[in-house]
């Protein structure tokens, strides 16, 4: 069984809607040093603020890049990835370009994501992709996940939380399974409480996309 501290370690807090405002963002950055979260997710323009709150604790300021479609260019993902890197941060989400996905053009999809990665790598920031997987088929995932691996990215990641639909059980089995030994698997969008969070956890996920954390925390059992 996991302790309450045990699954905090592998949260990452969102703090990604349109409307939050800096107060909204030093409240969650506060809300994450005292609960000892993993990351804290945040607009790559909040991405100084963060840092400078955290500075000092465990918590990684992550910025979230090409965010939540996806379809910005590449070099345009590059250069969101390399201002985010010199304001701080030490964890970026990228959203995979899902219309391109779709379209079958995956050269173009590897390159975006390795365009992410090479302003990443030199400076030991790791580099998580969003599948988006609530538009995509089973065999669409593994392909995702291994054109994701052979990018040179750390994780895969189900959701934005801004797409149709959440992470799913069926969608981390198919991860873990793809990737799960060479890469992390983070499930993102619906994961509300205790008992989904152990869920993925068991299922072999390494870290949790979470907006209402503390109500998460304080649901798991004494």
């Amino acid at each position: 069984m996991y302790t309450r501290k045990e699954v905090a370690a592998t949260l990452d807090h969102a703090v990604l809607k349109p409307f939050a405002t800096d107060s909204d963002v030093t409240e969650g950055c506060t809300m994450c040093r005292e609960r000892e979260v993993a990351a804290i997710c945040v607009r790559p323009t909040d991405v100084p603020l963060a840092a400078k709150i955290l500075a000092g604790s465990k918590v990684a300021p992550a910025a979230v890049i090409g965010f939540p479609h996806g379809s910005n260019r590449a070099e345009v993902k590059a250069l969101e990835s390399k201002l985010a890197i010199e304001d701080g941060a030490t964890e970026l989400d990228m959203v995979m370009n899902v219309g391109k996905f779709l379209s079958g053009d995956y050269d173009l999809v590897q390159r975006d994501i390795e365009a992410v990665v090479a302003e990443a790598k030199p400076k030991n920031v790791c580099v998580k992709v969003i599948l988006e997987s609530c538009y995509l088929s089973p065999e669409q995932i593994a392909k995702a996940c291994k054109i994701a691996e052979a990018a040179g990215a750390d994780y895969v990641k189900t959701s934005t939380g801004f797409g149709d639909g959440p992470a799913t059980p069926e969608a981390i089995d198919i991860m873990i399974k793809t990737v799960g030994q060479t890469m992390g698997v983070k499930a993102s969008g619906g994961v509300r409480d205790y008992e989904t969070a152990v869920g993925y956890l068991k299922q072999g996920c390494k870290r949790l996309g979470v907006a209402s954390t503390v109500v998460l925390l304080d649901g798991a059992p004494e």
